[in-house]
């Protein structure tokens, strides 16, 4: 996500950094750049308008261009500008003095509305709550069947209106709530049907159903994909449903994200959420300080560190430690780290966590996942011996674990050196890191260095290449 306005912002930067001494002409260069960089992410005009104001006055202060290095005076600047804009602080949901509380989700069709109400009760589930999901769209075919077959996966409980009986969304909405109160649910997330601002009698049936069951939350689901429009559809729907959020979807798919900067500025309502996949826990709350530092290539270290925290038990990481350390790392904790690093998502978004590493580093990497599946195939063909003691693979038993996976020789000789050399690049980093844990992200500043030596051949994708 973003990477498009972040490719450009982070250009605009490099120059400024290549200057010993920022003139006025070199700010307002730089000025001009991050303001197309952000109409052609498709931020609305009139809040580039006013963000590009607010960095121009403040960069061209006498404070500035006079300091030791003005450069970083600008970056900060346009840091603390653009955590402004997204909403300053993150906002967390609204919750209930006596339980339940009650979500109601709404928004245009498709923009992934029960999917979402999935997602949300993972991400409650996850946080010790109990969460009752509730299928108020009676009219999209399949809807009520969607979110019941999210449910089991989810393993979660969904209300759905009996067979045979015929009330409207208000009215299934408030006996899914004394249905909640019954069975000791404390969250209530009601997905409704996909509608557009201007058709007055599914915005009032909306409005019926707020009466009803007075939501703590009102959230709208907004499209990352859809841009500008996205402004103009929140505005109107704020206005009939006085909304207390945004959760921004499909931003995986989205490089320009003009929506997200634009939304919270037009309307003055925080995004709460944002979706960055199609996997039940691919949500993630909205930090505006940590959106901003992606943005301008400056990494998310704690998002990183609580994803790390989330997939890493401490006990094998102290053992994968001392492994490390004693270079006894072997195919069997390959496999283990493996599938850590699924539940941590796709590892190029990993990746671009980390300071100082962007879209453009990661190009000469390849990180298909189909790889790493036939890689995993290779070990999964090697005996418990040969995993555990890769230096007795001969020739013989090479040819044998390619014929056990369906893969060539030459494919099981690239993984024995792939794996020699990370062994290698994994004992160097702990050596320049005494004490460093694995679950403690060591030596942040290190490591772009090393993935720049990754990209440039040295170790090029080493795991992943094909």
């Amino acid at each position: 996500m973003f990477d498009s306005l972040s490719e450009k912002l982070q250009n605009v930067f490099m120059r400024l950094r290549g200057k010993g001494r920022v003139t006025e002409a070199d700010v307002n260069e730089a000025v001009r750049e991050v303001r197309l960089a952000l109409l052609e992410a498709d931020v609305s005009l009139p809040v580039v308008r006013d963000f590009i104001g607010r960095i121009r006055e403040k960069a061209l202060g006498v404070e500035v261009l006079e300091s030791l290095q003005p450069w970083q005076q600008v970056i900060d600047i346009v840091y603390k500008e653009m955590v402004a804009l997204l909403g300053q602080e993150q906002a967390p949901l609204n919750v209930a003095s006596t339980p339940p509380t009650i979500i109601m989700l709404c928004g245009l069709q498709g923009t992934g509305k029960t999917t979402l109400a999935a997602k949300l009760g993972t991400y409650l589930k996850k946080q010790g709550h109990r969460p009752l999901l509730v299928a108020c769209d009676i009219y999209r075919p399949a809807a009520i069947k969607q979110l019941q077959v999210l449910g089991e996966q989810a393993e979660l409980p969904v209300y759905a209106l009996p067979e045979g009986q015929r009330k409207g969304p208000p009215s299934i909405a408030r006996m899914a709530v004394e249905h909640a109160r019954q069975q000791a649910n404390d969250f209530v997330i009601l997905d409704t049907a996909g509608r557009l601002a201007i058709d007055d009698e599914l915005m009032d049936e909306l409005g019926q159903m707020r009466a009803f069951v007075q939501p703590h939350e009102v959230i709208l689901v907004v499209d990352a994909m859809v841009g500008q429009d996205a402004v103009n559809f929140a505005e109107q729907f704020h206005k009939r449903l006085a909304l207390t959020g945004f959760v921004m979807t499909k931003l995986d798919g989205d490089t320009r994200g003009g929506a997200a900067l634009s939304i919270r500025a037009v309307t003055g309502v925080p995004i709460k959420f944002i979706g960055t996949g199609e996997k039940l826990d691919a949500l993630e709350p909205f930090y505006p300080d940590r959106m901003a530092q992606r943005i301008l290539g400056m990494g998310d270290i704690l998002s990183l560190i609580e994803k790390a925290q989330e997939a890493v038990d401490e006990k094998k990481a102290a053992v994968l430690e001392a492994k490390l350390r004693e270079n006894r790392f072997d195919f069997n904790d390959l496999l283990e780290q493996l599938d850590q690093m699924k539940k941590l998502g796709p590892i190029e978004n990993l990746l671009k966590l980390i300071p100082g590493v962007n879209g453009k580093m990661l190009e000469g990497m390849n990180l298909d996942p189909k790889v790493m599946e036939r890689r995993k195939a290779i070990i999964l063909s090697m005996t418990p011996q040969e995993r555990a003691n890769p230096a007795i693979i001969n020739a013989s038993r090479r040819r044998r674990i390619a014929a056990g996976c369906g893969q060539s020789v030459h494919e099981v000789n690239q993984l024995l050196n792939d794996f020699e050399q990370m062994r290698r690049m994994m004992r160097t980093l702990m050596q320049q890191v005494p004490g460093a844990k694995p679950n403690k992200l060591p030596s942040v500043r290190k490591l772009p260095g090393a993935l720049k030596k990754m990209s440039r051949g040295q170790s090029k994708g080493w795991f992943f290449r094909q």
